[in-house]
């Protein structure tokens, strides 16, 4: 089981970012994906979570009416779309996978390397 998440990238604030996590060893009919970032000097928070039965979506407070979690089972990636960023969502984003979405962060697994996500003028 491997989660590859992508799309990082340096960016304006109010700008728009796409992050991408790829799915290989297992299918996104079983498992739900979620969004996590971390910043320097700053604990793991979660971002964002889609289900695997009914695509319901879970999204952090912080990130309500900006961000975007979706799926395309067919290319078995998860997407989330960033807009109206802020300085404050820099960090980096990891992806992560689980039986469902409201559980403890610690029950997350298949960490991936994350990508780099700045906001800056």
């Amino acid at each position: 089981v491997q989660l590859q998440a992508s799309g990082g990238g340096l960016v304006q604030p109010g700008g728009s970012l796409r992050l991408s996590c790829a799915v290989s060893g297992f299918t996104l009919d079983d498992y739900v994906i979620g969004w996590f970032r971390q910043a320097p000097g700053k604990e793991r928070e979660g971002v964002s979570c889609i289900s695997s039965s009914d695509g319901k979506i879970y999204p952090g407070d912080s990130v309500k009416g900006r961000f975007t979690i979706s799926r395309d089972n067919a290319k078995n990636t998860v997407y989330l779309q960033m807009n109206s960023l802020k300085p404050e969502d820099t960090a980096v984003y990891f992806c992560a996978t689980a039986p469902e979405c409201v559980v403890p962060m610690s029950v997350f697994s298949s960490w991936g390397q994350g990508t780099q996500v700045t906001v800056s003028s």
